[in-house]
Order: structure tokens, then C-alpha cells, then sequence
């Protein structure tokens, strides 16, 4: 029955109300059919633009490190260690004497006979090694223990045991002066670097020396000036 023009309004009629059908049952629940449709893609591009553009720029954030600056700027400064002393120069040795005083007294270091004279330019006899030989000092004989005394002011330059005229003491004065006393007791009263006057007792009267024994309890005083010998009377006589 249907054919031609007929056959053709009734099929168009059948697609539109199933278009419309599924057109209400797609959409019934939106109240604009416009919102959807599927954005076209110039919409999403701009879209996306301005998101982007709405988004601020995040500076990034360096880390801020606080330093405690000391309030007393001395504190903060490195200790500077003082530079060492220069060091001194060398000492120039001198063997030369102290000189304590200058020797206004001059007395004998001891009262009493002298036995053995000075004797540097001719030999004399020597009773205990039995020959002749020069000597240096007087020999002054005392009892032994008697006080010796320092002929003048001066220091104790030394303290010893002479292998040959015992123990001696013997000290230092002004002017270039030493004066020698040996063939002491042991243990003098001074010892080395004592600063002595005139007439201060030094030691005692002994028997130590080996090569005057012979003569008994005595004294062998002798005095040099600069390292020359001196005739000790002529010392003692100034």
C-alpha cells in the first residue's frame, strides 16, 4: 500500500519520532541541552589559556639562614698570639775576675814564721819531695786549726782539692788580683761565689797538702795579678 512518496513520508515520520524518543530520554534532566555538548577544541584551548594565565607564578624561596652577630666585635676577632722575644744576643765570656771592691784594706791571712820563702827565678830545697824545684807562695807555719783569713775583699771564684797542695781556696779582687791559700783543713768556711771582705775567715791551718808535708801545720798563700805570680810580701805590703 505504501509505495513511492507515501513509503517515504511514513519511514521519515518513524525516524523522527525515534530521534525525538531518544532525544527526551538522553536529555530529560538537563535543563540546557547547550551545557552537554562537548566543548570544541578552540573552547578547550582557550579554556586551558586561561587557567594557565589565572595561576601566578610561584617565586621559589631561597632558605634565609639566620648568623648570630656577637654584639662585642672583640670577641668575634681571632686571638692573635705576641710574637716571641727576639732572642738575645750571645753573651761574650770573660774570664777575667769579678771585681767585688776595690782593695782598700790589704791584711795577712795569717800571724806566724814563714818557712818557705816566694821563689820563681832560682830553685830552692824542697824537704818532703827531697829535691829543688821553684815556689810559688810563702809557706807560713801556724797550729793547725788556726783561723786563715782573706788578705783583701773579693769573691770566692773556686773551692777544691789540689791533688798536690790540698785543699785550696782561692779568690778574686779588684785590680786583676787572686789570692791562693792552700794546704787548708777540709770543709772551708766559703765555698764558690761568696762575696767576702777583708780579714774574713775563709778556712783553718791543715796538713793536706802532700808535697809539703814536711813542714808541718802551714799555709801556702800565693797571690798572681792578670795570671802573672806576685811576690806576696810586696802584696801584702801595699
Amino acid at each position: 500500500m505504501l509505495s513511492g512518496t507515501g513509503f517515504y513520508a511514513v519511514l521519515f515520520l518513524c525516524l523522527a519520532a525515534v530521534g525525538a524518543g531518544a532525544y527526551f530520554l538522553l536529555f530529560r534532566d538537563t535543563d540546557d541541552p547547550a551545557q552537554v555538548l562537548p566543548a570544541s577544541s578552540a573552547e578547550i584551548s582557550s579554556t586551558e589559556a586561561s587557567s594557565a594565565a589565572e595561576i601566578p607564578e610561584v617565586e621559589s624561596i631561597q632558605p634565609v639562614v639566620e648568623t648570630a652577630v656577637p654584639t662585642d666585635l672583640s670577641e668575634s676577632e681571632p686571638e692573635t698570639e705576641p710574637e716571641p722575644d727576639p732572642a738575645p744576643a750571645a753573651a761574650v765570656v770573660d774570664d777575667t775576675p769579678v771585681v767585688v771592691e776595690e782593695p782598700s784594706l790589704v791584711v795577712s791571712p795569717l800571724s806566724g814564721q814563714v818557712v818557705a820563702a816566694f821563689s820563681v827565678d832560682a830553685l830552692t830545697y824542697n824537704a818532703t819531695l827531697d829535691d829543688w824545684r821553684t815556689h810559688d807562695g810563702v809557706d807560713i807555719a801556724a797550729a793547725a786549726g788556726t783561723n786563715v783569713l782573706a788578705a783583701s775583699a773579693g769573691m770566692v771564684l773556686s773551692v777544691f782539692d789540689d791533688d798536690l797542695l790540698g785543699t785550696t781556696v782561692v779568690l778574686g779582687h779588684s785590680g786583676g788580683y787572686q789570692t791562693t791559700y792552700a794546704n787548708l783543713q777540709a770543709n772551708p768556711t766559703v765555698s764558690a761565689g761568696d762575696k767576702v771582705s777583708a780579714g774574713q775567715i775563709i778556712g783553718a791551718v791543715g796538713t793536706t797538702s802532700i808535697t809539703e808535708s814536711a813542714e808541718g801545720p802551714h799555709l801556702h798563700f800565693s797571690v798572681s795579678k792578670d795570671g802573672d805570680l806576685v811576690d806576696p810580701e810586696e802584696y801584702l805590703n801595699k
